[in-house]
């Protein structure tokens, strides 16, 4: 899978591996890179999802990490969400045979990014440093119980979502934290008043979120 990669400096000691949303690219939060500060040396992966026909937009093609059927419930391709957990399970080997170790890796997303950072990182059978899903839900929810890696039960997971999003409802994404808290998992909650995007202040809990987890 192709990647744009930014190193904050030589000999990175931590990865971010981070998911962009439908129809955008890895270029998409790649400034984030310069504007998050950490204490360690990150190197920052932005994978390009494939390019796909996705139904809810009459078949035009873009980038997606999996189709999607249905506009109303944002109904996820299962084979599709399945391909692209394989495909981020192989960056996350990569990372660690380049001497990062699995807990000093976030998986991070945002929007159907953010789903396969959670369907990926909850299964991934090493301890990872933290899963962040922005502006989205649990995929398969139905299968996350069985599915589940219990070396990932108490990873660190930051979720956040916009109030006004008209992409996600906030509603849906709440459904997803609440699964979460129900399987044993404890997500940090942050919500804005936005819509389907970042804000400011959202940048700023993810630093500090970032900071904590990578200490």
């Amino acid at each position: 899978m192709e990647s744009l990669e930014i190193e904050t400096a030589p000999g990175p000691q931590a990865s971010i591996i981070w998911l962009h949303g439908l129809g955008a690219d890895g270029n998409d939060f790649a400034p984030l890179a310069g504007e998050i500060a950490l204490s360690c040396a990150v190197r920052y992966i932005f994978p390009h999802a494939p390019m796909m026909p996705v139904s809810i937009n009459g078949g035009y093609v873009m980038p997606a990490w999996y189709d999607i059927s249905d506009a109303a419930i944002r109904r996820e391709d299962e084979t599709g969400v399945r391909a692209s957990q394989r495909s981020v399970e192989a960056l996350l080997e990569r990372e660690k045979s380049r001497g990062v170790a699995a807990n000093r890796i976030v998986l991070a997303g945002f929007s159907q990014g953010g789903a396969i950072a959670l369907q990926t990182g909850l299964r991934h059978a090493e301890r990872l440093a933290g899963v962040m899903a922005l502006s989205t839900y649990v995929p398969l929810a139905d299968r996350l119980a069985g599915e589940a890696n219990p070396a990932n039960r108490d990873v660190p997971i930051f979720m956040a979502h916009g109030t006004h999003d008209p992409m996600i409802a906030i509603a849906r994404a709440k459904e997803s934290r609440d699964l979460l808290r129900q399987l044993g998992y404890a997500p940090e909650w942050r919500e804005y008043r936005m819509e389907h995007s970042l804000c400011p202040q959202e940048i700023a809990d993810i630093a500090q979120w970032l900071a904590r987890v990578l200490a």
